[in-house]
């Protein structure tokens, strides 16, 4: 059902923009925790974004099992313990943003609201972000911070030191204008 819903929005966006829709299938996202005991560091090259600038729409699509690890354990025990993902195999991101765009290269900054689905757990989020054209392309960046127990994602307490209870995370993307 999550799939039809995306891939519809997905559609949507691309056939009804004339010509104002952007889209990657490489948008990086990653997610950082910092502890005394431990530094998780984990990247995603393989985001799928689509913008449309005339509705000021935006989705984004990623595989959880496509964030990599350092240590191959730590990318083990994300996939089968904690996000499950098995079970809920991607996050999603449907919303908008306020705000115009420069047209003369430089970085505007924009208010993304939407809704991020996550484990299963669909929460609102605001955040704020940059959204800047370069050689025709549409770039994006956004840092912001979630907490794994507002999506349900239990830490155990035997490790509960090592992973902070906030993660940051950071969303960067360049896109290609659809061509009709």
């Amino acid at each position: 059902m999550k799939k039809i819903f995306i891939l519809s929005v997905l559609f949507f966006l691309t056939v009804h923009s004339n010509c104002q829709t952007y889209i990657t299938r490489s948008g990086f996202i990653g997610f950082y925790s910092k502890t005394p005991l431990e530094d998780i560091k984990a990247e995603n090259q393989q985001a799928n974004a689509v913008v449309d600038i005339t509705k000021k729409q935006m989705a984004f699509a990623v595989l959880m099992k496509g964030f990599e690890f350092k240590k191959e354990l730590m990318q083990t025990h994300f996939n089968e313990n904690y996000v499950e993902s098995d079970k809920y195999p991607k996050a999603n991101f449907s919303g908008s943003y306020t705000g115009e765009i420069n047209k003369n290269g430089e970085a505007s900054n924009v208010q993304v609201s939407g809704s991020l689905t996550l484990h299963g757990v669909k929460k609102n989020i605001d955040v704020p972000a940059t959204l800047q054209f370069i050689d025709g392309k549409l770039s994006g960046h956004a840092t912001f911070t979630l907490k794994p127990e507002d999506f349900n994602i239990s830490i155990p307490s035997l490790v509960r030191d090592k992973i902070a209870s906030q993660m940051t995370v950071e969303v960067k993307f360049i896109a290609d204008q659809i061509k009709n």
